[in-house]
This record gives structure tokens, sequence and C-alpha cells, in this order.
């Protein structure tokens, strides 16, 4: 047999997905390239691994057999990567974390100088929506998670990065009277929402439901990315957070419409189980954090004090 780790690292994918599509989304490849990957690994075995029924892929018996040595046999790859590496003095592993869609233009920021520091740490970044984050915090499946609403449901720690700041935001044709707006102008745009279980649609409810307005859902996205792009195209406005529209605001496709009660304020906090108990890895990122996190928000997110400035003047 001729089987390589790649292509039993692309079964696995497809063995714990049940899906090409969605394997070929976490493992960054194009759904022919993992066609043609599981292809070659079925062109090794006589038994199936797989079979479709209808136009959904199931994993035979005999394939999620494989699927289980597969996943032993990379995480013995992976172990033999992290020996050579510690025995050079090297702090080696997998960072585990994962992170609420909007905390995908913060997170970066907060990992890129650890991974320079530490090559041996290996980064696993799950970019989810809030509920499929907690479920991950939950099983203990990540060392972290970003969020910027808190859960009740479960008992943890956290240290707090950064604030979060959330306005009303239209493109520059949108013709609004100069001053700060009166809250009840909301219900007379045509406000797009996140998805049932963002925190960013929860902070927004959160916000209308306590003044009282009346605001008919007649768009629901499921990113603030698509969002962005809907109120860019003119097609309503937003209250978004300010983190994801740097560029758009420089560039003044956008506008911050000033409303009195906005923005809405949150914090980003990276949490974790209370009670955990950290691998050498996920220790010495947290240690990173607490001692850094000052630093990177002066050197990377000071232009956020900027447009609150301007907006505020």
């Amino acid at each position: 047999m001729n089987y390589t780790l790649h292509q039993l690292q692309v079964f696995l994918k497809i063995a714990q997905n049940e899906s090409i599509t969605k394997a070929a989304a976490e493992l960054h490849l194009t759904q022919p390239a993992v066609s043609i990957q599981l292809r070659n690994l079925q062109d090794q075995f006589d038994v199936p691994l797989t079979e479709v029924i209808g136009r959904k892929l199931y994993v035979t018996d005999f394939g999620k057999e494989i699927a289980m040595a597969a996943e032993k046999i990379l995480n013995e790859v992976h172990a033999i990567n992290y020996k050579t590496m510690a025995f050079k003095g090297q702090l080696t592993g997998k960072l585990k974390i994962s992170v609420v869609s909007t905390g995908k233009y913060v997170i970066p920021y907060f990992l890129s100088d650890f991974l320079k520091m530490n090559q041996g740490v290996e980064l696993s970044l799950d970019v989810t929506n809030k509920i499929k984050v907690l479920k991950n915090l939950e099983r203990n499946e990540v060392d972290f998670s970003l969020v910027s609403v808190l859960p009740d449901s479960l008992q943890i720690e956290k240290v707090e990065l950064m604030p979060n700041s959330l306005y009303l935001i239209a493109n520059s044709d949108q013709k609004i009277a100069t001053g700060i707006q009166d809250k009840s102008i909301i219900e007379t745009l045509s406000i797009i929402y996140r998805e049932e279980g963002s925190g960013t649609r929860f902070v927004m409810e959160k916000f209308i439901e306590n003044n009282q307005l009346t605001v008919p859902k007649k768009m629901v996205l499921t990113s603030n990315e698509a969002i962005k792009q809907a109120v860019l195209a003119g097609l309503g406005c937003s209250i978004m957070p300010l983190i994801g529209i740097k560029n758009e605001l420089n560039n003044r496709d956008l506008q911050i419409i000033p409303v009195k009660g906005l923005p809405i304020q949150s914090n980003w906090n990276l949490i974790w189980l209370k009670g955990k108990k950290f691998s050498p890895v996920a220790a010495a990122y947290l240690k990173f954090i607490q001692e850094e996190k000052t630093r990177i928000i002066e050197q990377k997110f000071n232009w956020i004090n900027v447009i609150k400035d301007v907006n505020h003047a």
C-alpha cells in the first residue's frame, strides 16, 4: 500500500464532517482536490471507505475504522515533530482556540508575535458563530475562546482584552441630518440583522428591546462581512462592531450615524473553563497575553480611538 499522510489527513476530515465540501473548507483545499485524495486513498483498498446515498456522503464501518487508525497515525506524526523540537529546547504542542466570527479581526494580532517566538507551536483556530464557540468550550475541545458576550451557562475565567464598540452604520450615500440622532431613527431605517445565535445580534436586540423600538427584521445575514457588503450596496443599515469596518470608514464608503445611546459597549474576552488544566503551550500563551496585551492594543488598535474621537467631535 502506498497511501500518504496527506491522504490520511484528508480522509480523516471527510470522516469527521461526512462532507467533502466541509472537509475542503477546513483544509483550505478545493473540493476537486479533496475528491482526488479520497479516490487515491480508496484505490488502496478493496472495501469501500464511503458511500453516497441520494446526495449525502456516508462513511462505511470499514471507513470509520480507517479514520480511527488515520487519527492515531497523524497524532503520532505530530508527537514525533513535537519531540524533535522539544529536544532542541523549543516550546511545542497545539494551541486550540475558537473565535466568534467578528473576532477574526481581533485574534490574529494577539497570536502573531507568540507564534513567531514559538515556531514549534501548531495553531488550531476555529472561526464560527457564538453557539458553536461555546459548545467547543463546554466540551473542552479548545484551550480558549474569544467572545464579546460572556456565557451565563458556563463557569469560566477570563482575560479582558479590549473594548468592542457597535455603531449604527450606513453607506456614504445615505442622507442623514447633522448632529446626534434620536434612537427612534432606527425605526425609520431598513435594519439588517445577524443570524440567531450571533453575539452581535444579541446585543443589538437587547438595545432595541431596552429602548422599546419597533424594528422589523427585513433582512438576516450570517456574517458581519456579509452585512458590511449589503450596507455598502445600499440594501440597508446595521448596528455593527467598529473593529470590522476600518478601511470602509477611512475610505468614506461607510459612515457612522451618531445616535443617542450608541455605541453599544462590550468587551472582547479571552475565556476558558474554570479549573482547566493547561498544556505547557496554553499556559505559555496565557502568560504572553497577560504580559503583552497592552502593548498589542496600543500598537495595533490605536486607530479605533482616532475614529471614535472624530465621530464624537
